[in-house]
């Protein structure tokens, strides 16, 4: 029966760290983390993400496990659905912080007698957050982390009714899932730093600004995909 149990955490903390690398997380996680140089600071903003997503699993576990409390379809959906609201707030407020630093202008060209316009690049500046000690990260990561928390609390909840028949068991099988996706994150949060790290001469800086870019639209692409998808598609809205 040790065993058994020994395995099934085991299995808690390997799902724990497959989630972590669940897209909407690395979009939410990705706008933060490239902003930074410090590799210490960026797996930082990973363990404050694992923080608050664990606190929300913890809380809903209680709510369901002990206190026998349902959470509705309606209510899962519609927190699915702040995860996109969410995910367009930092995607833009990414894109803005770039825009507004002058690091990404229009061009406006002519061709052939045509005019188009695109986007350029500069990498003569750094705009990111500035601390000596490179570990100031603010409040973000963390509400980040209980917003994708309290979304994935109802899937987890369930399944830990399901298949754990021991409260206590299935109260540890958080924790450990917890754990797991907090390390998850911090390895994922350190690489996406990794270019602003490596941005010594031009060029490398301009990659860097072009992954903060990217980041920023993926983050905004997904979610509007997911508030069309949940909003419209599962007629939540509508």
């Amino acid at each position: 029966m040790s065993i058994s149990i020994l395995s099934l955490l085991a299995l808690g903390f390997v799902l724990g760290l497959k989630h972590a690398l669940d897209a909407d997380h690395l979009a939410a996680i990705s706008t933060i983390a490239t902003e930074r140089r410090s590799l210490i600071g960026s797996s930082f903003i990973g363990a404050l993400w694992g923080l608050g997503h664990t606190v929300s699993l913890l809380i809903a576990g209680v709510l369901v496990i002990f206190l026998h409390f349902e959470i509705g379809e309606r209510t899962s959906k519609s927190l699915e659905l702040c995860v996109g609201v969410m995910l367009v707030v930092l995607g833009t407020n990414a894109l803005r912080k770039l825009l507004r630093s002058g690091r990404i202008h229009m061009h406006p060209h002519e061709h052939d007698r045509y005019w188009h316009v695109h986007p350029h690049l500069h990498g003569k500046q750094h705009d990111g957050p500035h601390t000596h000690h490179g570990l100031k990260v603010g409040a973000r990561p963390l509400v980040v982390g209980m917003v994708h928390g309290m979304a994935g609390s109802a899937a987890l909840t369930l399944l830990v009714l399901a298949t754990i028949p021991s409260p206590l068991v299935g109260f540890f099988y958080i924790v450990i899932f917890g754990i797991g996706s907090t390390g998850g994150m911090m390895i994922m949060s350190t690489l996406f730093a990794l270019p602003a790290k490596l941005a010594v001469g031009n060029r490398f800086t301009r990659a860097s600004l072009v992954v903060r870019a990217l980041a920023a639209v993926f983050s905004l692409g997904l979610g509007a995909f997911v508030i069309y998808d949940i909003g419209f598609v599962n007629h939540l809205l509508i």
